[in-house]
């Protein structure tokens, strides 16, 4: 065992033990220039930094990075003010469009692991069979609340906080204190509540796609897809396939295998078989079915 005192020794100390005195054997060099007092060798160290120099992609003159104004879209090009990002603008666009897309699809075809049940800590299945909690803002599976509902007196409580379930009405109200308090996952239940008409609330898809983008902005993933299908299919905005990918993209980048799956087939529709593929085999590694078919099947591949 470690003990949480400590005490601070240097070469000058003694120790009495038995009477004798010990004395640390360590001399100082009298003849060298080693005995300089340390301060005065350190002295004005703290004042020395090392500037991170760059160079204006368009007049070439150099200038502290931190200073320079940067590109917005990339991150690469600096510039020494203003002007001459404005002037090199036209001759920077398409490097800036390229890395920008290289950056893009870096994040979107890395693999993300996909949220888990808090309870049995495994990945929440991909289809239904999910149970949001008002009590507790948890996302849980049926395997956990069915285990809750058949064992000795859990039949009416959340399997995660073991609070008692809530009539409709509260149900909503809970949702709504949550939501004050920024949880995604209420925002993400109560946008479907109103996209289905549910718990004596009217059917709502403009509402809902509100509460889903607020739900995706809070780090809601399903939020974001369930917003693409509404893009994709019309449902309280005009009909906008960009629309649908781009939240699609969103949700896949945030751990989403549904939206992948969605990306794969739009992608293979558009004739981008490669990335299609790409698609296919993230989300059928993450055990999407109709993923893993596409996969089996095989798609032509470019070049």
């Amino acid at each position: 065992m470690i003990s949480n005192n400590t005490e601070d020794y240097n070469d000058n100390d003694q120790h009495d033990s038995g009477g004798d005195i010990m004395t640390s054997s360590k001399k100082e060099c009298t003849s060298c220039e080693q005995n300089i007092n340390v301060e005065n060798i350190t002295k004005g160290i703290g004042s020395v930094f090392i500037l991170d120099m760059s160079t204006c992609a368009c007049c070439g003159k150099e200038g502290n990075s931190d200073d320079m104004n940067t590109c917005n879209k990339c991150k690469m090009a600096k510039y020494c003010n203003a002007a001459c990002k404005k002037k090199h603008r036209s001759k920077h666009k398409k490097a800036c469009e390229r890395r920008v897309a290289e950056l893009h699809d870096k994040q979107l075809f890395k693999e993300v692991e996909p949220e888990e049940c808090p309870i049995c800590m495994l990945p929440l299945p991909l289809e239904g069979s999910v149970i949001f909690e008002s009590c507790c803002g948890k996302n849980i599976c049926c395997g956990c609340i069915y285990t809750m509902v058949n064992s000795k007196g859990g039949g009416d409580l959340c399997a995660f906080c073991r609070t008692p379930k809530a009539a409709p009405g509260k149900e909503i109200k809970r949702t709504k204190e949550l939501m004050e308090r920024g949880n995604g996952n209420a925002f993400h239940h109560l946008g479907g509540l109103y996209a289905q008409g549910e718990c004596g609330l009217p059917l709502d898809h403009r509402k809902a796609n509100e509460l889903y983008r607020k739900a995706g902005e809070l780090g809601c993933v399903e939020g974001y897809y369930n917003l693409g299908n509404s893009y994709n299919f019309g449902r309280g905005v005009e009909r906008d396939p960009k629309q649908a990918k781009h939240y699609w993209e969103l949700a896949a980048m945030g751990g989403s295998i549904q939206a992948r799956n969605n990306l794969g087939c739009l992608e293979g529709q558009e004739g981008n078989h490669v990335r299609a593929m790409k698609h296919f085999q993230l989300a059928a590694r993450a055990g999407h079915k109709n993923s893993l078919d596409m996969v089996k099947m095989g798609l032509p591949q470019e070049g």
